[in-house]
């Protein structure tokens, strides 16, 4: 048993050894998450305690599960868990599925050019910070001067007020996160549809399937481990609606339907510095998106499919 053992460790040495230089490469990965994602994970404590910065992690009393009994009593927090459920669903209805649909439109595309020039042109918006992506909406959309009111009373009909509606708030922010972030996330699609071999198609094409059933039988198949992994990735930032988006379009007109976990972490913990109960909050967040992420690769195990772990 020991020499085997000792055989095995040797052979993970020789291994190491011969793909040194590969492994370096992975140290600076290593050093990111552990300095940014393990170590930070030590300020869960605050949530169990009353913190005090000038006491320290060490000598901030301890009192177990108030802030999250707090949390769960206050008046805010179906408002709150509303808003952020309704927003996440939103976003995984309707905003996971396009990167697919444009990758498979896409991938149907047989001149190479055009497919070049559209792909850069749907993802390019995802280098605009989300300061400047909310900034074009707001001169487009604002009611006076904003060019889409301008067009609406040139037809005669009364100027909408998108930016201070309640009504119009959540399909404004899907529709942004749409225009920013859904043709950088079909580039994963598309680089999983680069690898379906050619003759798959050949063959159905000698079979006498059509466009469709090769879309059905082949390209899907071919890339639903992506999809699964990918969807469960998502689950585990389920309730993560974006601070910086939402942030930016909130207002006092807004803010009964637009105020999320995110930007009440915000308010509660930097500008009334409740450090605590906001890392109350914030992990309630995270184990929501734990839940999720094990459920689903559960499930995705239990249909056959690889799952992420």
């Amino acid at each position: 048993m020991k020499q085997t053992s000792r055989w095995k460790l040797s052979l993970v040495i020789q291994d190491i050894k011969r793909d040194r230089w590969l492994y370096l490469l992975l140290i600076p990965g290593i050093l990111y998450f552990l300095l940014f994602k393990y170590v930070p994970m030590w300020g869960l404590v605050m949530a169990f305690q009353d913190y005090k910065p000038h006491l320290g992690f060490i000598d901030s009393p301890w009192v177990g599960m108030k802030h999250f009994a707090r949390f769960f009593t206050e008046p805010q927090f179906w408002n709150l868990f509303r808003n952020t459920l309704l927003l996440a669903v939103y976003n995984l209805v309707f905003f996971f599925p396009l990167p697919i649909i444009l990758a498979l439109m896409l991938n149907e595309v047989r001149k190479e050019m055009f497919k070049r020039f559209v792909q850069t042109f749907l993802y390019l918006p995802h280098f605009v910070s989300w300061v400047v992506a909310v900034g074009i909406f707001y001169v487009l959309l604002t009611t006076e001067g904003g060019i889409v009111n301008e067009i609406i009373a040139k037809m005669g009909m009364e100027r909408v007020p998108f930016l201070l509606s309640e009504d119009w708030f959540r399909t404004m922010i899907l529709s942004q996160s749409i225009w920013k972030e859904a043709g950088w996330g079909m580039i994963i699609f598309l680089a999983a549809l680069s690898g379906v071999d050619v003759q798959q198609y050949e063959a159905a094409r000698m079979d006498g399937a059509g466009r469709w059933r090769q879309l059905w039988h082949i390209t899907l198949p071919a890339i639903r481990s992506t999809i699964v992994i990918l969807f469960i990735l998502r689950l585990g930032s389920f309730l993560d609606t974006g601070f910086e988006h939402i942030f930016l379009m909130l207002n006092s007109m807004n803010r009964e339907v637009g105020e999320v976990f995110d930007t009440y972490v915000y308010v509660k913990g930097l500008t009334q510095a409740q450090y605590s109960y906001s890392a109350a909050v914030g992990l309630f967040k995270s184990l929501v998106g734990l839940v999720l992420v094990l459920g689903a690769n559960w499930l995705a195990k239990k249909t056959g499919e690889e799952g992420v772990y």
